[in-house]
């Protein structure tokens, strides 16, 4: 027999404060981990009661969180369905964010968050070659896959080479446009640092999820075409909206393209 409303009423009262928030986020990391994914299918209401040992009212109120997330979709008399909307974003030598996006139907956005001109601290002038203090553009953006928050970068160009960056930016050219703009045609993804870890509260807050669940962060250093530094950046992106692959083609044309010349 169904317990009744008063009864659901009294067993919530004995639950944890914050109990629903728990589920939701044990929800959301099976999700992320692709527990679902054999059958998209969440289980039925009175297993996840069993389960989390909580009333019915806590399951479906982070039902309705993760709904809200974009993880979950709430069909009626059928079901809860995991949503497969994580991006697919690749790491290539010539990784371009809008190209990612656009080649998936995904319209790239991008908000400023803060820039300013600043001495450069240690880790970014070791990875700039630049010496030690010398002057950086730092600039914080949002980026994001319509209207859903995909990663914070904070990224840093030396100003003594590119004077007016900022400004450039801030106008809403793109990085590529404004880089040819002063002679830099072309330039490569050097190296890439992957590191999971939790978010800080501002992180969490920009990216529009809980401080629990991880961020994969992006440490990167794009050159020109004579393998001088032009950008470094942090980039924290939100896990559960996108995953990556990395991308050899161009490695394995230019091999094969050597050995076709070789055998003429």
């Amino acid at each position: 027999m169904a317990p009744s409303f008063a009864s659901e009423v009294r067993m919530q009262s004995r639950i944890p404060h914050g109990q629903w928030q728990q589920v939701e986020e044990e929800l959301a990391a099976d999700i992320a981990a692709g527990r679902f994914i054999g059958d998209s299918r969440l289980p039925r209401e009175t297993e996840l009661m069993a389960r989390f040992g909580v009333g019915r009212h806590s399951i479906r109120r982070a039902m309705q969180q993760l709904q809200s997330r974009g993880l979950v979709q709430v069909e009626q008399g059928k079901g809860t369905f995991v949503r497969d909307t994580r991006l697919d974003y690749r790491l290539s030598e010539r990784t371009r964010f809008s190209q990612n996006l656009l080649e998936q139907g995904r319209e790239p956005l991008g908000q400023a968050i803060k820039e300013a001109a600043i001495a450069a601290p240690l880790r970014v002038s070791e990875a700039l070659r630049l010496p030690p203090g010398e002057p950086v553009y730092h600039i914080v953006r949002l980026g994001l896959a319509d209207e859903d928050p995909l990663g914070l970068s904070n990224a840093y160009f030396p100003v003594r080479r590119f004077p007016g960056f900022d400004k450039a930016r801030r106008g809403g050219h793109s990085i590529s446009a404004i880089l040819a703009e002063y002679g830099v045609t072309d330039y490569i993804r050097l190296r890439t640092d992957i590191i999971v870890r939790l978010p800080t509260r501002e992180e969490a807050r920009h990216l529009k999820q809980s401080e629990t669940q991880p961020i994969v962060l992006l440490k990167k250093v794009d050159v020109d075409m004579k393998g001088t530094p032009v950008s470094y950046s942090e980039t924290a992106w939100a896990s559960e909206r996108v995953q990556f692959s990395i991308d050899n083609t161009s490695q394995l044309l230019s091999v094969l393209a050597q050995a076709a010349t070789a055998g003429d």
